[in-house]
């Protein structure tokens, strides 16, 4: 894959080995946990992982990777390596780990808020971890609603630039997700299809849906929690 798709594609792949090895610290594997990785890359975090945890599953969906990771790691007796969509993966893990493509961050944690697992450490673009972290008035969105029902939600550290090759044109963000609810996809699809009528008011937005429910509030004006319960009538 060529450099100029991998940046169209928000493939910016980390180069620091003190800020993958924060990484993996910070996502707590012990030889008890199966990690579920996303994105292979060059392999930056592979070894770190499969020192600390029982067994690793790492994704790459570019074949040219896929099979430098095969050469590369083929002692590593506790790494299953997989060509594909790690998102249409049904593999079973505890903790999942990426250094996420910043255009799959929002299908990414949908996916995740689905699956049921102990925790995550993953990578996002600064603004949308800025997003997803505010629940405020006209700042919230969809994916900030599911992924806070979802996820305990804690940012660890911001990321520069430079500490990626090739260097993207913004900064990054760590997250640590610990699990509390579990999705069914069609409640997330139910929470993306109430911010398509933000605007209008809860009673209008019921309509939609054939339902009637007496209320002037808009989106806005309610909690994550509420968002939630009503996308829950809709389903």
């Amino acid at each position: 894959m060529s450099k100029s798709k991998r940046q169209r594609l928000g493939q910016h792949f980390l180069k620091s080995q003190n800020i993958a090895k924060f990484i993996v610290e910070s996502a707590g594997i012990t030889k008890k946990d199966t990690v579920l990785e996303v994105g292979t890359g060059p392999g930056i975090l592979v070894p770190l992982l499969c020192e600390r945890a029982k067994s690793v599953v790492s994704v790459e969906a570019d074949l040219g990777l896929y099979s430098e990771a095969e050469t590369k790691f083929s002692r590593l007796t506790n790494l299953t390596l997989l060509h594909g969509d790690g998102f249409d993966s049904s593999v079973e893990f505890s903790v999942f780990v990426s250094n996420l493509p910043y255009s799959e961050s929002r299908n990414a944690l949908e996916w995740l808020a689905q699956k049921k697992f102990s925790r995550a450490v993953i990578m996002v673009q600064k603004e949308f971890a800025d997003k997803l972290l505010s629940m405020e008035d006209k700042a919230m969105r969809a994916i900030s609603v599911i992924a806070n029902h979802a996820f305990e939600i804690e940012r660890l550290m911001s990321v520069g630039r430079n500490n990626f090759a090739p260097p993207p044109r913004v900064d990054s963000a760590i997250l640590r997700l610990e699990q509390k609810n579990v999705f069914s996809a069609e409640l997330v699809r139910s929470v993306n299809c109430l911010f398509s009528y933000r605007r209008k008011t809860v009673g209008n937005i019921a309509k939609k849906f054939g339902k009637e429910i007496r209320s002037d509030k808009r989106l806005e004006e309610l909690s994550g929690g509420e968002i939630i319960e009503l996308a829950k009538k809709f389903i």
